[in-house]
């Protein structure tokens, strides 16, 4: 790195930590993990807020069985508050691979063991992140008990998370909208203070349907975010994803959003945060014979800032955003 870049970045780090804001960011899946390490390094007081209608794998069979929320995604994120170098990361990843505990995580156990011996799912949490001594907060969006259900284009409705995607990947039988099987799920009352006290909101990354706009479905999540006077942020994904998102552009996934806006009329977020990059052919065909492509841009919005990079990273054949330079330029975005 040339001196030049160096002291810039010493520079924007400097600031931010004097500044020391409130960030927010609203999600769900492997998305909002990725990000949470690169804006851990620029604030100590991060809150991640996590979707909990996941139904499949580890987490659903938990939910069945013990009847608790969904622990997965809150357990990427706690895992990704954590100390790098802490030895419980690898225990938390741990999946077994046979016996009567077949595909579950052990991170998932724990997260259920603690809510057995916690007031609430969200005080499991919240002794869980303690354990691993996390950078920030991890906050489940409601207690309640959320069950995602989707209309399609041809007029059938699909019942839960794992089952929508599933069933949208047939022909023409997109998602046209989604929503809560129960009115009225309430937040959790952390979360919405979190909300209303940020200085800087990030929604996405995620599945658009399964991971981001469940959150804004829950009753004054939306409202808290509008009324909100920071900065607001929405991060688009960088491949599509079959049976949710394909054929989608970048313009396409901020319809999506506006389109399960209460009030439409009113821009949720200030700055959208797109991938211009390109993959390589290889990496390319790889995810093309599972019928994902990298988003592309489409008609963008004018009523929208647009911060573009690229913020591709391939990680063992995997893309993944580079969460060093989404978070830097946020924060630069912030400290202008």
């Amino acid at each position: 790195m040339e001196m030049k870049e160096y002291i810039r970045e010493f520079t924007l780090t400097d600031v931010v930590s004097v500044r020391n804001p409130k960030v927010v960011a609203l999600g769900g899946g492997t998305g909002l993990s990725v990000i949470l390490r690169g804006l851990k390094k620029y604030t100590r007081r991060l809150t991640a807020v996590v979707t909990v209608g996941d139904d499949g794998g580890s987490s659903g069979m938990l939910r069945e069985d013990l009847g608790i929320l969904p622990p997965g995604d809150i357990r990427n994120c706690i895992l990704a508050l954590a100390d790098d170098e802490n030895v419980m990361q690898a225990l938390f990843n741990y999946r077994f691979e046979d016996g009567g505990l077949e595909g579950h995580n052990f991170g998932n156990l724990f997260l259920a063991a603690m809510n057995g011996i916690s007031h609430d799912f969200y005080d499991a949490v919240r002794r869980t992140s303690d354990v691993l001594q996390i950078k920030g907060r991890v906050l489940p969006v409601t207690l309640d008990n959320m069950v995602l259900m989707a209309e399609l284009e041809n007029g059938e409705r699909i019942e839960g998370e794992s089952a929508i995607p599933e069933a949208a990947r047939r022909e023409d039988s997109h998602i046209k909208y989604i929503y809560l099987k129960s009115a009225g799920i309430k937040p959790l009352e952390e979360t919405l203070e979190a909300i209303k006290e940020a200085d800087i909101i990030i929604i996405g990354p995620g599945s658009i349907y399964t991971s981001v706009i469940p959150n804004l479905l829950v009753t004054g999540i939306e409202q808290a975010i509008e009324d909100n006077r920071g900065k607001k942020f929405y991060i688009g994904n960088i491949m599509t994803q079959p049976g949710e998102s394909g054929g989608m552009t970048q313009a396409d996934h901020i319809r999506a959003i506006e389109r399960h806006q209460q009030r439409q009329d009113r821009r949720l977020f200030h700055y959208a945060v797109l991938n211009n990059g390109e993959l390589s052919p290889e990496v390319s065909a790889n995810y093309k014979k599972y019928g994902a492509l990298k988003v592309p841009l489409g008609d963008l919005d004018p009523r929208y800032d647009y911060i573009l990079d690229d913020f591709i990273i391939v990680e063992d054949g995997r893309v993944r955003h580079d969460a060093d330079l989404l978070a830097r330029r946020i924060f630069e975005t912030y400290v202008k």
